[in-house]
């Protein structure tokens, strides 16, 4: 009688492992499963995500090509193409509205890729020579003559970081407007003395960007 019970309680603890190695065989499939369920969910929450931003990339390229053909003066179609992916590249670049830097352009020159002011400030976004050579210098650009801020895409990429340091400089995107258009050292002149800050070009570009947003988004 005593060995029928060893020999059922044998019998029994050999089942119980067997259920054992079923049940954490079963439970490693379904967490096998899960994972997998998560990581596919995941792939495509991030391939959703990514052509989401595919998407949005072309729309703002075609709004800012838009823009240009709405307003350009004196540039050919291949001219406005390839303004419209600098604009993009560039705005990307330091983070800005792409309508902040065509408000800036539609304020200094309307587009019109050969605008000169009387203190010689060149080009759509109105870069001194002297402001432009400093910036190229420092940024691996290259100026090769007199008129090369007359070229569009090159003009654009120092004008636009050129606004990118004033901006670092002054911890204010309106002051850095302010100086983009009266000079690094008379606003800092200006501020020290505590006199009130000019603000005619600031109101102007504020305004072309209002009005760029609400016609175009």
């Amino acid at each position: 009688m005593a060995l029928g019970i060893k020999i059922i309680r044998k019998a029994g603890l050999t089942i119980s492992k067997s259920v054992t190695f079923i049940l954490i065989f079963i439970y490693l499939l379904q967490t096998a499963g899960l994972v997998y369920l998560l990581y596919e969910r995941g792939e495509k929450a991030k391939l959703i995500q990514e052509q989401e931003q595919k998407i949005k990339e072309l729309e703002d390229r075609v709004k800012i090509l838009k823009i240009i053909e709405d307003f350009k003066v004196g540039l050919s179609k291949e001219e406005a193409v390839k303004l419209s992916g600098v604009i993009y590249s560039e705005s990307k670049k330091y983070s800005y509205d792409p309508l902040l830097i065509m408000a800036l352009i539609l304020t200094e020159s309307s587009f019109k890729k050969d605008e000169e002011s009387m203190l010689g400030a060149q080009g759509l976004m109105q870069v001194k020579p002297s402001v432009g050579q400093d910036l190229a210098r420092r940024s691996g650009l290259e100026l090769k003559d007199s008129l090369s801020l007359f070229d569009p895409a090159l003009n654009i990429q120092l004008g636009a970081l050129h606004l990118f340091e004033l901006i670092l400089k002054f911890k204010d995107v309106k002051k850095a407007l302010i100086a983009y258009n009266v000079g690094e050292d008379a606003l800092r002149t200006k501020i020290k003395s505590g006199d009130k800050l000019p603000t005619y070009f600031l109101a102007k570009v504020l305004k072309k960007y209002k009005e760029l947003k609400a016609k175009y988004g």
